[in-house]
This record gives structure tokens, sequence and C-alpha cells, in this order.
């Protein structure tokens, strides 16, 4: 039996497996001398219990990839935004490492790495030996070493993680075991590239990329031999040997100089070539990223919201995970490569817009964003607010019944893209627009007209502004002189109250709420949505009493602008996996809203209040916000929006191409506020023009004669 067992292993390796056997009677602490004894004296009970041993080893094991950084990209796939990870890792073939740093790494943590098959057993004995039957910190391989990291990433569970981590001989002997089985898998060159994409650098860097950018601020691939060197005898103790640290760069030059002679003795460079290294500067960058949407390069872009609302979208992502928890890990670990739909241009020219009306410190907050209408891609984002987390800073909170600071100048919270508790804010007049549209749809034309009085008893309950002896509902006009006769096009050029309420009455409210949902406004607030499900009597609807954001807004005006056609929001332009390949998300998403042919009939009467003439000439100076055709210079359609008691302030302005929503109002206490319309109307058309600058002009279609004159 014993005799079968010794020809089974040499017929199945030969003299490799003979010494594998060897090995791990050496680091089983069976016979320290085993190393030096030949094949041949291999016998008794230590022969059969060493093969039967070894052989109930596992040869192979599951891998999973290393956890990898995520890069958000603006449009232009340059510029960065934004790190997201759990270990700052980026893969990189073995081609873009410099040659110098390869033999570095080798040099210094296993100089016979070419040589051995996955264990270097002279090195073990003498480990052992020296260590006198304790546990080896040495003579692990380059392969074993990979071995150990990749068994820790691909632990399931912290009983698995404890094993692949414990200091025991049991544990090196697993790692002996499958590090000669990887390589009868993978070349040397294969099992180096994953080393150096693994093994960790200390000062939050994982990998050969990462360590490259934070010590030097450079990609591997230029690192010049003083840095390679460096970098190769940090992995013995990364903490120790913290060359960012200037209490313990002494120590990491001091290792740096074991890698020079190492080098020396390997052939890779000749003693003069290390002595000249010695001399070199050494520049540590201390490039140490910091990670989240609260780190997003160039403040004074203000993109924070925007990384915030993309990383909110990614989590509602069921492509990404079956839950939140899922798809946070995944965008943290997934090394996607994220090109967001975010214009460098378009983003500056808002932010500086903006900072030029209102300050930070303003308790009220200017909130715009432009939206692309044939994509739905979020081209900006911007407010008067810094992206931070550090409110010790902060002015108190406007509203006195809650105790602490406002969330002016620094907050987190998505104030332009909703969500996470912020429900938006009332848009008045704004939401006269889907009203018009449920009108069009019902056949009625553009040249509807309404006797409008100053004060008009409608149908709807209310419990607010009632008629006297009566439930009913009785709105008023902004001013007493807007009583009179209108049509669509100058009812809403002139935004009059007691036009829009009847015509909700003979369109139907609960038609006008449904335009608004298919166009993409969503009501957060749940008095919004106990109101929606009786819209019927919904009738301050069409006054713009729900709450919206900025980017809600934009998305619905953009649809008009796409023919009628709705494509959802979206931040992204192109996502990479970290192998490169093209994701199919996060792809235009576009539904039907509306018929062209009312899309058009509403873009002409809409072109009133902003001040353009309106394709079919129709508007008789109607205009609540004149210069804004006159500020972007191109055609324009849009709608201003003002609460009774200007707590907010709103504007939506769109070419065909671009489509700009601002609002302004105090995200704290949105009941004691004064909106400044001045600041809304002016930054919004200033964007539109800059994001509009070298675009063509391009009309709009006129309307079909039913739908503008009626049969």
């Amino acid at each position: 039996m014993r005799e079968r067992k010794l020809r089974k292993l040499l017929s199945d390796g030969g003299i490799r497996k003979i010494l594998s056997l060897v090995g791990c009677g050496v680091v089983a602490g069976v016979v320290v001398a085993a190393a030096a004894l030949p094949a041949a004296a291999m016998t008794g009970a230590l022969t059969t219990a060493g093969v039967d041993a070894f052989d109930s080893l596992p040869a192979d094991f599951t891998t999973v990839p290393a956890p990898q950084s995520s890069f958000i990209y603006a449009s232009d796939g340059k510029t960065l935004l934004a790190m997201l990870y759990d270990e700052n890792r980026r893969d990189v073939p073995l081609s873009d490492v410099a040659p110098v740093m390869q033999q570095a790494i080798v040099a210094s943590e296993d100089v016979r790495f070419y040589s051995h098959h996955g264990v270097d057993f002279k090195g073990v004995a003498r480990a052992l030996v020296a260590d006198n039957g304790g546990d080896s910190q040495g003579a692990s391989t380059l392969t074993m070493q990979y071995v150990r990291q990749s068994a820790i990433y691909s632990a399931k569970t912290p009983e698995e993680v404890v094993a692949a981590s414990e200091k025991t001989k049991a544990r090196k002997i697993r790692e002996m075991k499958l590090a000669m089985a990887l390589e009868e898998k993978l070349n040397k060159k294969q099992i180096l590239e994953r080393y150096l994409n693994i093994a960790p650098f200390g000062h939050g860097a994982w990998g050969i990329y990462a360590a490259s950018h934070v010590y030097f601020g450079k990609d591997p691939k230029d690192l010049t031999l003083p840095e390679a060197a460096l970098l190769a005898g940090l992995v013995q103790a990364p903490s120790s040997y913290d060359p960012a640290d200037p209490a313990k760069l002494p120590a990491a030059l001091k290792r740096r100089e074991h890698v020079f002679d190492q080098m020396v003795r390997a052939h890779n460079i000749t003693a003069q070539q290390a002595a000249e290294a010695r001399k070199a500067p050494l520049q540590i960058t201390d490039q140490h990223p910091s990670q989240g949407c609260v780190s997003v390069p160039y403040a004074s872009l203000g993109a924070g919201f925007f990384c915030d609302y993309l990383y909110r979208w990614w989590l509602e992502q069921p492509a990404f995970g079956a839950d939140a928890y899922e798809r946070e890990n995944r965008l943290r670990s997934g090394g996607y490569t994220i090109i967001s739909s975010l214009d460098i241009g378009i983003q500056q020219a808002m932010k500086r817009n903006i900072d030029s009306k209102i300050k930070a410190t303003d308790r009220r907050a200017l909130m715009l964003s432009a939206v692309e209408p044939s994509t739905g891609r979020v081209l900006a984002m911007a407010t008067n607010r810094n992206f931070s987390l550090d409110t010790s800073g902060n002015l108190p909170n406007p509203n006195r019944a809650i105790s602490g600071p406002g969330s002016f100048p620094n907050t987190t919270n998505p104030l332009i893209s909703g969500g996470g508790g912020v429900n938006g804010y009332q848009a008045g007049s704004t939401f006269k627009m889907f009203t018009m549209l449920a009108a069009l749809e019902k056949g009625m034309p553009l040249s509807t007209t309404i006797d409008a009085p100053a004060v008009y008893h409608s149908h709807y309950p209310t419990k607010g502004t009632n008629c006297p002896g009566t439930q009913d509902w009785c709105p008023k006009n902004a001013s007493a002189s807007e009583a009179g006769t209108f049509n669509m096009w100058t009812g809403f050029g002139k935004s009059v109250n007691t036009f829009f309420v009847p015509l909700e009455e003979r369109a139907g409210a609960e038609n006008a709420v449904a335009v608004a949902q298919r166009l993409g406004i969503q009501f957060r607030a749940q008095s919004d949505q106990e109101n929606a499900k009786g819209a019927h009597y919904w009738g301050p609807f069409t006054l713009g009493v729900s709450a919206t954001t900025p980017l809600d807004l934009a998305g619905a005006y953009a649809s008009l602008a796409n023919d009628g056609a709705h494509c959802a929001p979206t931040p992204i332009t192109e996502i990479r996996d970290a192998n490169g390949k093209p994701l199919d998300v996060g792809k235009p998403q576009c539904t039907n809203g509306v018929s062209a042919d009312v899309a058009h009939a509403a873009i002409d009467a809409a072109r009133c209040p902003v001040g353009d003439h309106g394709g079919l000439n129709q508007c008789h100076d109607a205009s609540t916000a004149r210069g804004v055709a006159a500020t972007v210079g191109k055609p324009v359609f849009g709608k201003t929006g003002t609460t009774d008691t200007n707590e907010s302030a709103t504007l939506v302005a769109s070419t065909k191409q671009v489509t700009v929503a601002g609002i302004e109002a105090d995200p704290d206490w949105q009941a004691d506020a004064s909106a400044d319309h001045n600041h809304v109307d002016q930054s919004v058309a200033e964007t539109l023009r800059d994001a509009m600058a070298g675009k063509p002009a391009i009309d709009f279609p006129q309307p079909s004669s039913r739908l503008a004159y009626g049969r």
C-alpha cells in the first residue's frame, strides 16, 4: 500500500510532488530535517501519513475579484467628479506597470519567483528553523501571498476570513497546496499581475495603481527606479513603512535599501544604478483621495448635488442588485467607470449665474437644473449651497420651533432632485401648463375664450379661501386688472388664475394631474399623494400648490420640447464595468407623454410668458417674464410661477435643445420666506443663454389649425 501511494505520487508529478511532500512535512513540524533528505528516505508511516494529508487538501479555490474603486466622470469622460470605494484600488494590466516596478517587487518579496512552482521549499525550511517551531512570517512566495489575499476577499463568513488570515501552520500548508495548483493554471506574468493589483501598500492604497497615485501622483507605467523600490518595500509592513508619514519615512527609506540590494543581487540593476537612485530626490505627493460626493474636486463647480443625485439614482436601479444595500456595495467595489451626463460648461455657467445673485449664507436657496429634452440627460444641477457634511458653521434654523442649525451654507440634502425627506417646493403657476395640456387633449383649442372675473366662484371644495356662505373655493387673480376675456395664449401669458380654474373644471382636474404624472411630476408629500387619489376635486392643483423640484419640473417641460415624448431624467451617459464592457443601464427611457400636436400647441402658448412672439403671433404682448426671450436670443418657451405670499418663485425656460428650471425658496421653513423673482428669472435665462452658446437656433413646429383655432 505504501509503495503504491509513493508510485502514485511519483507518477502524478514526479520529483516536484516529492519535494512538495517534503515541504509539507517541514511546515507541519514533523521532521525539520526532511528538507535535506532524498526522496528515497521517505518511507514508513511518515510517508504514508504525509501523502494522505497532502492529498486530502483542496487543490482549487473560488476567487472573487478584489474590491475596486468606481470613478465618476463628467460627460467629457475626463473630468473626475468623484471616486467611490471601500478600498482604493484599480486593477491594471501588467503591461501598464513599469518593468522596474515588476523587478523591484519580485526582488523584494520573492527572489526565486521565476524558478519555483509556487512554493520556495528552501525558504520554508530556513524560515522555520530560524523560527524554532513558531509560525513563520517569511518564506511566503508571491503566489502564496496572492492566494492568501484572494482567500480573504473570497471569504463569505467571518469564520472563513479568520481561517484565511490566521497565523498557523495549517493555513501555511493550505496556501502551499493552492499556490502549486494555481501555478499549473496561470503563468508567472498572470500571477504577478494579480499580486500587484491585490497587494496592500498602506495609506489607503490597495494595488499598484492606487499606490502609484497616492504616493507619486502618476500612473504605474511611469514609475522610476527610486519610486518603484520604495513601493516594493511597503508591502511587507504597510503601516510601519508609510512614506507619507514623516515619522515613518526613515523606516521606509531603510527598507528601500534592502530592495536596492536585492535588485543588485538579482542583476536587475547595477550597483552604480542603485547608488544613483539613492541620491535622486523623492517627491512624495501624499494624494490620499477622499471618496464620495462630499469630496468632489473643484468645489467651485458645485457638482456635489449632481453626484449625490447620481448616487441615489444608482440605488434605485434593479440592474445593480436586489436591494439598495447590494447596489451600494457593487458601486463601491465593482470598479465601474461612470461617464455621467454632467456638462462641465453648463454646470460652470449655472453655478456662476447663481452665485452672482445670492450668497451661500442666504436662508433662501436658489436651485437650478438643466435637462436635455431628447434624452432626459441631466446636464447640470446647482444651488447656492455647499455640498458638505460639516454643519458646524451653519446659521440657525429660521424656524424657531426647530433647535439647531439650518441647512445653510452647508448641506447634503437633495434640494434640487428631491428624495431623502425633501418633497420639493410649490412651483405656482408653472402647473397651469398641465391644465392647458389636459384641455388640449380634450379637443379645446388655444383660441378657447373664458370670461375671467376678479374672483371666480368654483365648484371645487376647499378648507381655505371659500366663497361667503359656502364651502366652495373662490380663487382670485394676483391683480384686479387681470379680469377680462382671455384665451389660452393670453391667459397663459398673463397667468390669469380665474381663467385656468374654470378651464380646469372643463378639462377635469384628474386629467390635469394625470398629464403631470405622465410627464414625470412626482408627488412625494403625503398630502399631495392623498389629493392625487381624489384628483377630481383638487382644484388648487392648477395653481401649483403641490410640492415639486427643479429637476422634475425641467423634465416635464423638456417633454414638450421633445414633441411630447417624456424621457425620464438620467444622470448617465455610459457605464463600463471593471473589464471595460459597456452596460445597458442608464440609457434614455422615453415614453409617450402627450401627442406631438398637443405639445406644439402648448409651446405656442408658452412662448407668450417669456416674451417670445409665438409661431402664430397670438401673444398680444401678454408676458410675465418678458426679458427671458431677449436674454436667450433664440426661440424659447416657458412659464413663471409665484406662490400667493412669495414663499417661492419659479421659472422654467426651454429651447428645443435645453430646458432649465429654477426655484427659489427656503428649504428649512418655506412658510416664512420672501423669494426674489429677479434671482430666478435672471439666473435661468442666463444659464439657458450660456447653454445654447454655439448651438443653432431651432424654431418650434406650429400646431395644427384644429388645436390652434378649432374646427
